[in-house]
């Protein structure tokens, strides 16, 4: 779909989100014909607030009292996320639950916030014109807030990863960030990646009087590694922590180069409010054993940060 509409009847979400921001999504270029919704996971605190899928954090009372209106109502904070992309988000084995450090960073939040968390999965680029939409509450899909971005979304820093490039085992072009000219790259749909990455490495080429990368843009990261194996692309480009990870369980890829470590956010609707008490359930949970012991869980202990930013743009 090349466009993204709004009905007079969802122009309002239940966080208060202004019609306009509908329209802001456009600048995105992450417009989608509908979110891949087929697998909702909740999870419901205990009269603790306490989530047997994490390990044990407290309520955050004054947290929970900065929640919206609607969201104390409800109890419910609808988190959007991608799956298939090990260790950050996936399936277990057999099952439609959702796994991975992006699900259960949301279900800390959710613990730090008393209130349930659904799991609504999502293809990436569907997420922030979901969110528009009202479907969403908001996502924990390690997105990099980017000033374009933040037109529309409110962000909180919750952990940090590069980008990656990955090869055929060898890497018998010789590839790493600055040699990609030419090749055909793996990206994902709506992904920093794609947006920030390979337009700034495009301008070297050009300048460099080479060819533009050859992007190729995949739903899920699992599909451009099949298309790398396969021979169909030269390499992928996506976050550290998936291709790290697939380059364990897949001897016929390696990793070729790794660059620019920052920061990624939990996003939310712009000026909804949510993310005030987000920022403050945050801040409990980065200090808490209960994300050391959830990060280290995926072996994601370097991803760890110290500061919560609100609206710090990569």
């Amino acid at each position: 779909m090349k466009s993204l509409t709004t009905s007079p009847r969802t122009k309002r979400s239940r966080l208060g989100v202004p019609a306009a921001v509908a329209t802001a999504a456009l600048l995105l270029a992450v417009t989608a014909c509908s979110p891949a919704t087929s697998a909702t996971s909740a999870v419901s605190p205990g009269g603790t607030g306490q989530d047997a899928s994490v390990p044990a954090l407290d309520v955050n009372q004054a947290a929970a009292q900065l929640l919206p209106e609607s969201i104390k109502a409800s109890k419910v904070l609808r988190v959007a996320i991608p799956t298939n992309e090990p260790p950050t988000q996936f399936y277990r084995e057999g099952t439609q639950d959702m796994t991975g450090a992006n699900p259960d960073v949301a279900r800390l939040i959710g613990e730090a916030l008393g209130v349930k968390v659904e799991i609504q999965v999502a293809n990436f680029d569907s997420i922030i014109p979901g969110i528009a939409a009202g479907r969403y509450d908001m996502t924990v899909s390690s997105m990099t807030p980017t000033a374009e971005r933040m037109k529309v979304l409110d962000f909180v820093d919750y952990m940090q990863m590069g980008s990656t490039v990955a090869a055929a085992k060898g890497n018998p072009l010789g590839l790493n960030e600055k040699s990609l000219c030419g090749k055909k790259v793996g990206v994902l749909t709506g992904s920093y990646q794609l947006t920030v990455d390979v337009p700034d490495f495009d301008k070297t080429c050009t300048d460099g009087g080479k060819d533009k990368i050859q992007t190729n843009e995949f739903q899920d990261t699992r599909q451009a590694i099949s298309a790398l194996t396969s021979g169909r692309l030269d390499a992928v480009l996506a976050d550290s922590p998936i291709l790290n990870f697939a380059a364990t369980q897949n001897p016929q890829i390696e990793i070729a180069a790794k660059y620019g470590f920052a920061p990624v956010g939990v996003g939310m609707p712009k000026d909804s409010g949510l993310v005030k008490s987000v920022s403050a359930a945050l801040n409990t949970v980065i200090k808490s054993d209960s994300y050391v012991k959830v990060l280290g869980k995926y072996g994601l202990e370097s991803s760890a940060i110290t500061d919560a930013r609100v609206n710090f743009a990569q």
